[in-house]
């Protein structure tokens, strides 16, 4: 797992670690300090975790300076702001069972109480449901991720021009499945995480998330318009934030433009429905506020899908420094 000033959270991930139901002598748990500035490495030290040090270069490096460290045949990734629930590992290698999956990912659960949090879980929840429709994933994320050490070695680990913790597990996995590798869905190979508690924070990830996979999807252009893990709604949702903030913005200079952006408006905030349902059959109190949520996040998916255009065109980057290639091989 990558850590970067973890020394807060990461008592619990490794303590939930060291309570797996998997034999203790077969699990081997790496913590890579990507320059933390507080105690850390440290910390994971004396929690018994082997520790690898490093100049902060994100978490895509940090991650494949792990992976060569390690010397299990299957790799796992987590963070160090997730709790393992105990079987979490018996669950997520379970599946390698099978000689012809290279992948597999695990599921999210959360404690919190806060609105936003909530709404966030059960977000997360719908993304399940999506993508357990498809026999084959093209999503391995790495807060709850396992992979066969010699497929993500020969791929090349993920790409370090990702500086932050922010869709390097979408371009891999997209790698994998050009290269015809199967991966697979294990939803009881759960963690607890910490999702964002505040609208702002949920809002800035949900435009950060945008930004980067387009820059994932550069390689893979097929996946703008259809994957495995982001139901279509939702980028209808988007073209529709984006329709209507252009209306918006013509407005002042063109009559029509109000009329644009209150029939995408209207649109849009219609298109709430369906997870506006979902939420009242789980949480009311979420449903209550699904709406507007909804909306929120449609705007932020469009301001990062724009300035994801704006870096293309300018060479600007605006969410995290630019980096270097793959380091892992």
């Amino acid at each position: 797992m990558p850590a970067y000033n973890a020394a807060a959270t990461l008592a619990d991930t490794l303590d939930a670690l060291s309570r797996q139901t998997v034999d203790a002598g077969r699990v081997e748990v790496v913590v890579v300090d990507d320059g933390s500035t507080d105690a850390t490495a440290a910390f994971a030290a004396a929690r018994g975790a082997m520790v690898v040090r490093q100049e902060n270069q994100g978490p895509a490096a940090a991650r494949n300076a792990g992976a060569l460290r390690a010397t299990g045949d299957i790799l796992v990734f987590t963070d160090a702001d997730c709790t393992p629930f105990p079987d979490f590992l018996a669950q997520l290698i379970r599946p390698f069972d099978d000689p012809a999956v290279s992948g597999v990912q695990g599921a999210y659960r959360t404690r919190q109480t806060e609105l936003v949090a909530r709404f966030a879980q059960l977000e997360f929840e719908d993304r399940y449901r999506f993508a357990a429709k498809f026999p084959c994933l093209d999503l391995v994320a790495t807060y709850a991720a396992a992979f066969r050490r010699e497929v993500f070695v020969a791929q090349g680990g993920f790409d370090t021009s990702f500086p932050v913790a922010d869709n390097e597990d979408t371009e891999f996995s997209y790698r994998l499945c050009r290269a015809g590798h199967r991966l697979v869905f294990a939803p009881r190979a759960m963690t607890y995480h910490r999702h964002p508690a505040s609208l702002s924070g949920y809002l800035r990830i949900k435009a950060r998330r945008a930004y980067w996979r387009l820059a994932a999807c550069r390689a893979h252009p097929q996946k703008i318009l259809r994957d495995g893990y982001t139901p279509g709604l939702l980028r209808v949702q988007t073209a529709l934030a984006g329709v209507c903030g252009l209306g918006i913005l013509l407005w002042p200079v063109a009559a029509f433009g109000g009329g644009v952006a209150l029939v995408a408006g209207l649109a849009l905030v219609a298109s709430s429905a369906p997870f506006t349902r979902l939420a009242a059959r789980r949480d009311a109190p979420v449903a209550v506020v699904a709406p507007g949520i909804v909306c929120a996040r449609a705007f932020a998916f469009a301001l990062g899908a724009g300035l994801a255009v704006c870096s293309r065109l300018t060479g600007r980057t605006f969410f995290g420094k630019k980096a270097g290639g793959r380091t892992c091989g």
